[in-house]
């Protein structure tokens, strides 16, 4: 339907509703808003009809409506047109979440470790200095922190709350200390299993350096990812691999359900 004067032309009637004629074009394939007839001159002219149209078109389809719902919107009912926007807005506000959970993951990679562990390990991983680590050790325990976290995410919060519980046994620390040290011993130092064995002790003088029951089970059934996680850097610190295999092994003979590597 066109006006009086005949209409305006599809570059005019783009202007004037804020689209590009390209976009126009595409709404006309899309069914949403029908051709108008051309005029004797062979034009098609776009009267009030198309106007509204194409304004009530634009207008949903900024709001975040996929053009394939459009149509049968602008045809529906009163009740079912409000019921459809409410379904957009239901939508639209899990795209907001998802950007925002996005956005927040950037701040956090602007701040290193944070965007790949929560803030309760990476306050973990800042105590390890002042306890006398070195950035290898702190280094080793991030990734197993990011591999723990990734691989075997129901045993995490386990295996975080293991190593709370180590870095305050001034004990544990010691000892821990000592086998950051041990590296630069010969592999088969008979001192490796002295430290082994010491460690077993004291795990089983305090059984919260151990873990809870439903993380140690947690981590015996996913005994391929925890050996993927133990194993990472073995090339690079021998005498902790073997170390810690000591350690394990001792604890399996005292009846803990330890992983085996």
């Amino acid at each position: 339907m066109t006006n009086g004067f005949g209409g305006v032309t599809i570059g005019q009637a783009a202007a004037y509703v804020g689209v590009t004629v390209k976009t126009v074009r595409h709404y006309h394939r899309q069914g949403l808003v029908d051709e108008p007839q051309r005029d004797t001159s062979g034009y098609r002219r776009y009267g009030s009809a198309e106007l509204l149209r194409l304004v009530q078109v634009r207008t949903l389809a900024a709001a975040g409506v996929p053009l394939a719902e459009i149509g049968p919107l602008l045809d529906a009912d009163g009740e079912r047109f409000t019921a459809a926007l409410a379904d957009v807005e239901r939508r639209l506000d899990e795209r907001i979440a998802e950007l925002t959970a996005r956005r927040d993951t950037l701040h956090r990679l602007a701040d290193g470790d944070r965007a790949l562990l929560p803030d309760r390990a990476c306050a973990a991983l800042e105590r390890m200095p002042g306890l006398g680590f070195g950035p290898d050790y702190v280094a080793a325990q991030h990734e197993a922190l990011v591999l723990a976290r990734a691989l075997v995410p129901e045993g995490f919060d386990g295996f975080l709350a293991q190593l709370e519980h180590r870095l305050d046994d001034p004990e544990f620390v010691d000892l821990a200390r000592r086998g950051q040290e041990a590296e630069a011993w010969a592999p088969d130092d008979p001192r490796i299993e002295e430290l082994a064995a010491a460690m077993a002790d004291r795990c089983l003088a305090n059984p919260a350096l151990l873990g809870d029951p439903d993380s140690l089970r947690a981590w015996a059934r996913a005994s391929v990812q925890y050996r993927l996680i133990d194993r990472h850097r073995d090339d690079e610190a021998p005498v902790s691999a073997r170390l810690t295999a000591l350690t394990e092994a001792r604890l399996r003979a005292a009846g803990i359900p330890a992983p085996h590597r």
